[in-house]
């Protein structure tokens, strides 16, 4: 079958995920399959239905709604009816500015009263200490954000109570061990978001006129929409399949028994969606459309017949892997023969090219920089490598797919996938969406980027491992490294062995100081409740995590509570971690989150409220001298913690250069000039060295001037050919110690300058 021929294909991210930037599933699809000569379209309908709701028309329909429904309104939300005036009339300059398509709007918002406030402002802060007096426009973002929190809790509290900006209806996709609920509220009549969504698909299929649907849910805050839709498309379009996959099915559903979700989605895939999607695909295209019925005459089909046609499918020619369908008797089938997956390398190039970019909003939602880049700015994101390479944590999903098959891509290929993107996007910000990005993979791709002379803006996910050398956190911030997130978890030696997350707490302090010290922000993942974990503990955690703060290495982080998963080695063997699984009982839908028992650890959830509070406040920088039972309620035991724990780990001595002679040489500058030599007996040579921010003179003598501008010159201009410290200690001039030369002010100064040694 020639391209022409094939199949029309359709990719949709489902309400919600992010404001700021597209998730990338689809993009990451449409890429692979167009490599693959299938054309397909994409649309983030997360994106269409706020920016419909969020619009005079789509406001004046709640509020329409509100007056003619019996709503019992909070003394707030009628303060905001009220104002309905005043929020039509701002709502879409408000959307505008929020999009970057009208910053100037930022002095009004600020000084004017410009905004209607209702309860999300009775907490702001002294914006001014926040933001600056520059700090304009990010003042006026903050300040329309918190408007567009009031009107969602406006909605929330009336005509969607399952709104929310970065999920919908996720309370039932949450350890949904039947599907009954989701199966009641999809035959209950639509609200108003519900309608508004399913106006925006029948205008999106009215267009692209697809065959075949298909549906990422990366979160249980995407499922109810996907259904919704896919119920719609089934209502309206019934020769139209409908294939679901992504993060939420992979963790969640393996184990489907349930054949009303075959209602809405026809086949469900597993694990990575190329080859699975790939072979759908084409066994629609090639066996049903050529050889059992077109499309067009699945539309006079029953059930029965529809279900007769699936099975032809997934008895095609064509191998379906990981894939769930019902059959013609009825019941769910998993099909998968065995082949292999598609190598990272080979999954093409993410293509955001039918996604309107320049929509998205860009909102802060957090007064704290390194927070901030989860809502604010438009990224392109892309991995580095497939899977983890640690792959040990116990609380991990580390028996899955997504976690446990690691592969990597020439740093080559990545830079020419960056390229692309930005060719084709226009923006140079990227998010690294790994698991954990290998260092020495991202060495590799810093280099090349810098090789090429590629400038982008970059941030992402790692492990707080000592391959971070401070030189290897320099490097990675040349290249353009802004940020990076990884996981603290429990900051207890004992716990983070028992975790198996290969760190310990003195090597992390020393990790985040390279970052921070290289001016790369940190953000860390922090977790309570671990098995075993004693109020001690909890407590000397919270300690180390305020020393963390305070000596300023790390700027941002979040506490969540430990979750045991049904794919994780605590989850697959809770005795050896002293819990007990107490349910749920396994059911014939979701199955992931489990309850557990923990007899010999503290009750956990009391410690929730007074952690979070201390955090927010540290990630402002306030309150660092309170003692730790100032954020609790209920008596809490002393620390343990040495105070000065984390100060005593930063000044632990390190490894000598002489002693790191495998280790390759790089220089962040320009090439230095040597300054006409003086030939009187003794004279010095002088280097002279131009850089961005200043410029600098190194004296030393004659022999050494010449073997360093030679050693520089080709560090800058010839990235291709590894030097390690000992080649370059091979050419060092004759009769002078390379050892003492090391331990130099010349050297010194250079190693503070940019030589690196990564």
């Amino acid at each position: 079958m020639s391209t022409s021929s094939s199949p029309r294909i359709l990719l949709i991210t489902p309400p919600l995920t992010q404001l700021n930037t597209p998730y990338p599933a689809t993009a990451y699809l449409k890429g692979f399959l167009g490599g693959r000569g299938y054309r397909a379209q994409q649309a983030d309908l997360g994106l269409e239905l706020v920016l419909r709701l969020f619009s005079p028309a789509g406001l004046t329909r709640v509020f329409a709604e509100i007056e003619a429904g019996e709503f019992a309104l909070s003394d707030n939300a009628r303060r905001m009816v009220r104002l309905r005036t005043s929020y039509l009339s701002t709502i879409a300059p408000v959307i505008r500015f929020l999009q970057n398509k009208d910053n100037t709007l930022a002095s009004r918002i600020c000084h004017a009263r410009f905004l209607p406030e209702a309860s999300r402002f009775d907490n702001v802060a002294d914006l001014e200490s926040a933001f600056g007096t520059m700090g304009l426009t990010d003042q006026a973002r903050h300040l329309a954000t918190l408007y567009l929190e009031d009107l969602a809790d406006l909605i929330k509290e009336t005509v969607g109570p399952q709104f929310g900006f970065s999920r919908y209806a996720e309370k039932l996709a949450m350890s949904a061990t039947t599907f009954e609920p989701l199966h009641e509220a999809l035959q209950a009549p639509p609200n108003l978001l519900d309608r508004m969504l399913e106006e925006l698909l029948d205008e999106l299929l009215a267009r692209t006129q697809p065959d075949i649907v298909g549906f990422t849910v990366p979160f249980p805050g995407n499922l109810y929409g996907a259904l919704r839709l896919a119920g719609r498309i089934k209502h309206t379009r019934p020769g139209t399949y409908t294939l679901m996959g992504g993060g939420y099915p992979n963790t969640e559903l393996r184990t489907i028994n349930e054949p009303r979700f075959f209602d809405y989605i026809d086949f469900l895939t597993l694990d990575d969606g190329e080859g699975p999607w790939l072979h759908l695909i084409q066994a629609i295209s090639f066996e049903l459309l050529a050889v059992s019925s077109p499309l067009d005459e699945l539309n006079q089909l029953n059930l029965d017949e529809r279900a007769v046609s699936y099975q032809l499918i997934a008895n095609s020619s064509i191998k379906l892997q990981r894939t769930f369908l019902r059959n013609a008797a009825g019941r769910v089938e998993y099909v998968n023969h065995p082949a292999p997956d598609i190598p990272h390398p080979e999954v093409g190039t993410p293509d955001y090219s039918d996604l309107p970019l320049g929509e998205y909003l860009s909102v802060i939602e957090v007064l704290n920089p390194m927070h901030r880049l989860w809502s604010d700015g438009r990224w392109n994101k892309l991995t580095i490598a497939h899977g983890c390479y640690w792959k040990r944590c116990s609380f991990c999903d580390v028996t899955l797919d997504y976690i446990g098959r690691y592969e990597t891509a020439p740093a080559t290929l990545l830079v020419d996938r960056i390229e692309q993107i930005i060719a084709q996007t226009g923006q140079t910000g990227f998010h690294f969406v790994d698991e954990a990005a290998p260092p020495l993979a991202l060495r590799d791709l810093a280099v090349e980027l810098l090789r090429r002379r590629v400038s982008i803006t970059w941030w992402g996910n790692i492990r707080f491992e000592k391959t971070f050398s401070p030189d290897l956190c320099r490097l990675l911030a040349a290249s353009g490294c802004i940020a990076v997130s990884g996981g603290l978890e429990v900051a207890s030696d004992r716990l983070l062995a028992l975790m198996e997350k290969g760190v310990t707490i003195a090597q992390v302090a020393r990790v985040t100081d390279g970052f921070t010290q290289a001016g790369i922000m940190v953000h860390a993942y922090l977790m309570y409740g671990f098995p075993t974990e004693t109020a001690q503990e909890t407590v000397d955690s919270l300690e180390v995590v305020r020393q963390l703060f305070q000596a300023g290495i790390v700027q941002s982080g979040y506490w969540h509570r430990f979750s045991m998963t049904a794919h994780s080695p605590v989850g697959k063997n809770p005795a050896k971690y002293k819990v007990a699984a107490i349910g749920p009982e396994p059911g014939n839908f979701a199955w992931n989150d489990l309850w557990h028992e923990d007899p010999t650890g503290t009750d956990h959830e009391q410690f929730g409220p007074g952690l979070a509070k201390a955090l927010y406040n540290y990630l402002h920088g306030v309150a660092l001298a309170e003692p730790l039972s100032f954020w609790f309620d209920f008596r809490v035991p002393k620390t343990t913690v040495p105070r000065q724990l984390i100060p005593k780990a930063l000044q632990e001595p390190t490894k000598p250069d002489f002693a790191k002679q495998n280790l390759r040489l790089f220089w962040l500058g320009n090439a230095p000039e040597l300054l006409p030599l003086d030939t009187r007996p003794g004279a010095r040579a002088t280097l002279v060295f131009y850089e961005q921010a200043e410029d600098f003179e190194l004296k030393t003598t004659p022999a050494l001037g010449q073997w360093l501008l030679e050693l520089l010159t080709r560090l800058s201009t010839d990235y291709d050919t590894k030097l390690l410290l000992k080649e370059a200690a091979a050419t060092f001039p004759a009769g002078q110690s390379f050892e003492q030369f090391l331990q130099s002010p010349a050297w010194l100064l250079l190693r503070e300058k940019g030589l690196l040694l990564v």
